[in-house]
């Protein structure tokens, strides 16, 4: 073959650069396209989501995600609960964090005093709590023996009671083992819950600091998932709900303390054994709204029962009353109108959180209600009033 009859150079080979569609061609253009100010270049064009390909690979892996993520949430559901238990006191505790930002201290500041402070709450706490329950633990042990003859005595209420519903014989399968119920497996499983409770709690403690030093960045990373037009009003929206989710917390902690020291006095002056004990049961339960303080209230009537009737009869009337004083009261002047929902919404909120995750989904019921019913008012029932 002459020279006349090669054929002609390629622009590719006369500008020595690989050809078009190549890898090398590829990675040349991405050298030519980044900038300092689009390190990864431009965008390209957008996917043409008329396509039906393009509609038919996102159906489908939108059903397939869909059911991953089921099923991923039913596998991590105790994971979950934890995380989002400390996500909720740290948004409970995020008020007084940004109120010590705002007095000029920094961020990992605010967040260590908050800590330190909580942590000698509960240490001096303990430190007066621990005598009296050990104190009244073994008061209990050592008056076993008296209940028991109590409970063989007809002319006792204790004895009755044993009467009529066989509580010796229930307590005897019980150390026996009958119907594959023993006392070493109860104590193992006690043990066992209280190993895991103490697992859990050290968790979420953990979890609550973390979050509540980085709440500003979460707070700023949800809101970037929403669209740029929309976001001044999400983030007054999503304020107004983190603010309703703390005065919540904070309240419900200073209502509980309150019922918890009633109840002690109440005791107390009564001469109800294991005061301290009931009283600091009442204090938790009363955390969980609606339903906590009338478990409570039952506890503490049945034990005063061991004091006499009349003292159990004056005890569940000190526990309506205190309900109601706490509905009426209480709740109005220490929450305000931070989760002002109506009363049949609270009753449903709860129940249906209690269901699903017990006393935790019952503690974020109120708040999750709040705002549900925030989001109605002002995003949806606008939009379906103007369409």
């Amino acid at each position: 073959m002459t020279s006349h009859d090669k054929p002609p150079a390629s622009s590719e080979q006369k500008t020595g650069r690989a050809p078009e569609g190549t890898v090398e061609r590829a990675a040349e253009k991405a050298d030519e396209t980044a900038t300092e100010e689009q390190p990864f270049g431009r965008q390209g064009r957008p996917f043409d989501r008329r396509s039906p390909f393009y509609l038919g690979m996102m159906a489908a892996a939108g059903a397939a995600t869909t059911y991953g993520v089921i099923l991923l949430l039913g596998a991590a559901k105790d994971v979950l609960v934890l995380i989002g238990l400390g996500l909720f006191i740290a948004i409970g505790l995020d008020p007084a964090a940004n109120w010590l930002v705002r007095r000029g201290l920094p961020r990992w500041a605010s967040v260590s005093i908050i800590v330190a402070a909580t942590l000698a709450l509960i240490a001096g706490f303990l430190a007066l709590a621990i005598p009296v329950i050990v104190s009244q633990v073994g008061q209990f042990v050592h008056e076993v023996p008296g209940y028991l003859r109590e409970a063989t005595n007809q002319n006792t209420l204790i004895g009755r009671l044993n009467t009529r519903f066989d509580l010796a014989h229930a307590v005897q399968k019980l150390g026996t083992g009958e119907n594959e119920i023993s006392l070493v497996g109860g104590l193992l499983g006690a043990g066992k819950a209280v190993v895991g409770a103490a697992a859990s709690t050290v968790i979420v403690l953990v979890l609550t600091v973390y979050l509540l030093a980085d709440m500003p960045r979460i707070k700023g990373t949800a809101y970037r998932c929403l669209p740029n037009s929309r976001r001044p009003r999400a983030i007054l929206i999503g304020d107004d709900i983190l603010n309703k989710v703390g005065r919540f917390v904070l309240g419900n902690l200073v209502t509980s303390a309150i019922a918890g020291v009633l109840t002690f006095i109440w005791l107390f002056l009564f001469d109800v054994p294991y005061a301290l004990l009931l009283s600091l049961f009442v204090a938790l339960m009363d955390l969980v709204p609606v339903v906590g303080s009338t478990i409570g209230g039952v506890v503490i009537s049945l034990v005063a029962l061991s004091v006499s009737l009349p003292v159990a009869l004056a005890t569940a009337g000190f526990v309506v009353a205190y309900r109601l004083f706490e509905d009426y009261v209480l709740v109005p002047r220490i929450m305000g109108t931070a989760v002002k929902i109506p009363g049949v919404v609270t009753l449903i909120a709860v129940t249906i959180g209690a269901t699903l995750l017990g006393i935790v989904g019952a503690l974020f019921a109120i708040p999750i209600a709040a705002a549900l019913r925030l989001i109605l008012q002002e995003v949806t029932f606008p939009r379906l009033d103007n369409s």
